[in-house]
């Protein structure tokens, strides 16, 4: 169980959230719980039934497909672009994904029926969720393309932009063992990636944090992946609204 925390951090730090009109943020905001998000933890696993949702505030959760030899392989990761919990206004209730933190912070999360009650209210809200699951379906789909058809230099710099989107400062706290997780790629694989980019000046890496020195290097170095992504991403994102 994560811990509930009362202090500064406003739920206008999702852009979900930020994005919803007086009436829905007054429905709403009064069962948002602000929760810890600790590196590492997982917020539900494969099958599970959803009782939250997650708006993460500036944490990153990785979406992660597990086989059943214990493989896995990032789908998808959010930040406070999102939510975590689709499936649950989508009708499936469960996923066969991983929600893990991948950079710690913390989140408001929000009762799976508070969520489903707005959501059927046809309102702003549902507007906006459909219209980031649509965002997210594109992430997902492009880093399956990019998995299969991108040299894991191209991958890891895909996976270093879009974490450096949606976090306030350029550092990561990231092992390579996580990261290779992650990519569902060797460990060896991603030294190798990591020690050219850092020769290259593009990041320096030490002791678990990965600093990025020149993100214009490092979207030339990525693949198409990162733009295509990154393009839907902002043609869906949320406009605050006019009486905020």
């Amino acid at each position: 169980m994560s811990s509930i925390l009362r202090d500064s951090s406003q739920p206008e730090h999702n852009e979900l959230l930020a994005a919803l009109p007086s009436g829905e943020r007054a429905r709403i905001y009064p069962f948002l719980q602000r929760v810890a998000m600790p590196l590492g933890m997982v917020l539900y696993e494969p099958s599970d039934v959803l009782r939250h949702v997650y708006f993460p505030i500036d944490c990153i959760v990785s979406l992660l497909y597990m086989m059943q030899n214990g493989d896995s392989a990032e789908i998808s990761l959010v930040g406070n672009e999102g939510l975590v919990g689709v499936a649950l206004f989508m009708g499936g209730e469960s996923t066969p994904s991983r929600a893990i933190v991948q950079s710690e912070g913390c989140a408001y999360r929000l009762n799976a029926r508070r969520l489903k009650d707005e959501f059927r209210r046809q309102g702003q809200m549902q507007l906006l969720l459909l219209r980031y699951t649509q965002s997210l379906l594109t992430q997902m789909a492009q880093t399956a393309v990019c998995n299969r058809l991108h040299s894991v230099d191209q991958q890891l710099c895909r996976w270093l932009l879009l974490s450096l989107d949606r976090l306030r400062s350029n550092r990561l706290s990231m092992t390579q063992e996580l990261i290779a997780n992650m990519l569902g790629v060797r460990r060896e694989g991603v030294t190798i990636a990591a020690a050219k980019l850092q020769k290259l000046g593009v990041i320096r890496y030490s002791r678990g944090v990965v600093t990025i020195v020149d993100r214009q290097q490092l979207e030339k170095l990525s693949c198409e992946c990162y733009a295509v992504v990154k393009r839907e991403t902002d043609r869906l994102r949320p406009k605050p609204p006019p009486n905020r």
